[in-house]
């Protein structure tokens, strides 16, 4: 049966309303589900924000206290860097109020001493003042007596114009040699009289200060030859040394510059050379080789090159331990090293350091007592003969090549002139130059610390005594105390006692142009009157 078209249609829109409906509660549902399920999803994120925000509030909370306690340390430090700056700035303040209430007090002592030198300095004065009056009152009664013995001189004349009948001429050749032989003994009384003020006024002051300061100078004694000696364990050892047809001994010769003497002296070898750096070098060599045993041409050139390195800095080293010890600051690394070549060096037997550390602990001392810079002195007294290491040939002397070594390596003005001038040969411009000299000479003339050879000293003395047995009436001399007394006897029938005191004036003038010699020499001349008779 067919279904009328109406009702399907009906039935269609029908069916098609229900699942419209369906559809729509369907979806309704759906749509709450989501709904529910965003709620759900927002209510989680709005959770997690919540926490997230709880975190980054708190991270940046412990951020800002860690800053907060990285600037405060910061500023404590700041703050204490400032305070102990304050604090090392106040110290120094203080520092610097003692140091100049110190430089004020020795300001003042500086001023007390100054007034006393000049109270001491116009004391001189007044006493060179009478010492003038005392010279004038002297040259008055010279005058008065010479007008005596003008005329005393007159009346004899006319006297032996009257009673002889001189001629005129003759008369004056009378006069004068009788005005000459007065006026000669005269001079000398007069020179003998200023010459003991002299010494009674200038030179007791003088002796005092030399005196005190070689008492005050400890000295080391050291004489050094131009020969060396290497002892040796056995005369097994001389083999070595000497080699196969001696070319081990000819190859230490050649690098050392030395002589090597091997002869018959038990358990010694000889090492001879005028150079006492290449004696050392020789000696600390043949020590390493005979210690090592190997002794060969190519072993020995090897030893004797590390030596002569050694020396060196033992040379360097030698030098700034004096200058250390010395308490000399700021001295040229060239000069320091000449000073410990002094070492090595020997002028006339006496060690060349040895002398000049003496020398310029004298000039210290001396110079403290005449109130003169110390420093300076014993600065100038170490340098002073710094010319004779110089390692090249030289035809200056060492004093003047010393002094140009000095200005090279810009020394001191004064150190220079006292350097130049310690042998006289330029003029003397300084208070420490004539203290150097004096040093030199007290050092070098004292019993024992030079040597002359033999020949030199005989002919010194000799030619002592042939200089005052020139003079007219003398007859012997005798040179004794190793040259520093000259004993004169003189003829009594020919020489008086005034003419004595004449000559050993002029003796002792003459050995100062004409000789030299260490120190001072005494003169004495012996005027001796023996009357003889026989009872028969």
């Amino acid at each position: 049966m067919d279904i009328p078209i109406w009702l399907t249609i009906l039935a269609a829109l029908a069916g098609g309303g229900i699942g419209i409906l369906i559809g729509r509660q369907t979806m309704a549902g759906v749509r709450a589900k989501h709904e529910k399920d965003a709620e759900e999803k927002a209510a989680a994120i709005l959770k997690n924000a919540e926490l997230q925000a709880e975190t980054i509030k708190k991270d940046r909370i412990l951020e800002a206290k860690e800053k907060y306690l990285k600037l405060k340390t910061e500023f404590e430090e700041t703050t204490n860097q400032k305070r102990n700056l304050l604090l090392q700035n106040e110290t120094k303040l203080k520092q610097r109020e003692q140091q100049l209430a110190q430089q004020a007090d020795q300001q003042r002592t500086r001023e007390g001493e100054l007034n006393q030198q000049r109270n001491e300095l116009g004391q001189q004065k007044n006493t060179l003042a009478q010492q003038i009056e005392a010279l004038n009152k002297r040259r008055e009664d010279v005058d008065r007596r010479q007008q005596e013995a003008d005329r005393m001189l007159a009346d004899q004349v006319a006297q032996l114009e009257k009673i002889a009948g001189l001629s005129a001429e003759q008369a004056r050749e009378q006069l004068v040699e009788n005005l000459k032989a007065e006026a000669e003994s005269r001079a000398s009384s007069y020179i003998k009289n200023i010459i003991e003020e002299a010494k009674l006024t200038a030179t007791k002051e003088a002796k005092k200060v030399v005196i005190e300061t070689i008492q005050r100078t400890a000295t080391e004694h050291a004489i050094e030859n131009c020969v060396s000696v290497f002892n040796i364990e056995s005369d097994d050892v001389k083999g070595k040394v000497i080699g196969r047809e001696g070319r081990n001994i000819r190859a230490l010769e050649a690098a050392t510059g030395v002589e090597i003497i091997v002869d018959d002296t038990p358990e010694a070898i000889i090492i001879s050379g005028f150079d006492p750096v290449r004696r050392e070098i020789a000696r600390l060599s043949l020590h390493r080789l005979v210690q090592d045993g190997r002794i060969h041409p190519a072993r020995i050139e090897e030893i004797v090159a590390k030596t002569r390195k050694n020396i060196e800095d033992e040379i360097v080293e030698i030098g700034e331990r004096t200058v250390i010890d010395l308490g000399i600051h700021g001295l040229h690394p060239e000069l320091i090293k000449m000073v410990g070549r002094m070492r090595f060096r020997s002028s006339y037997g006496q060690n060349l350091l040895q002398h000049s550390r003496e020398v310029a602990k004298l000039c210290a001392t001396m110079a403290a007592e005449l109130g003169l810079n110390a420093k300076l002195a014993k600065r100038a007294g170490l340098l002073h003969d710094i010319g004779k290491v110089w390692p090249e040939e030289a035809e200056l002397p060492h004093a003047i090549l010393g002094m140009e070594l000095a200005k090279k390596y810009k020394e001191n003005p004064e150190v220079i002139n006292a350097i130049g001038a310690h042998h006289d040969e330029i003029e003397m411009t300084s208070m420490i130059s004539p203290i150097v000299q004096v040093c030199d000479a007290v050092s070098g003339s004292r019993p024992g610390a030079r040597r002359e050879m033999m020949e030199s000293y005989i002919k010194r003395l000799k030619e002592l005594e042939e200089l005052a047995g020139n003079f007219p009436g003398v007859t012997k001399c005798y040179a004794i105390q190793a040259g520093r007394e000259l004993r004169i006897m003189v003829d009594a029938d020919h020489v008086s006692d005034e003419r004595a005191g004449i000559l050993s004036y002029e003796i002792s003038q003459k050995i100062e142009k004409e000789m030299q010699y260490p120190g001072q020499i005494k003169v004495t001349v012996i005027r001796e009157m023996r009357a003889v008779a026989y009872a028969k």
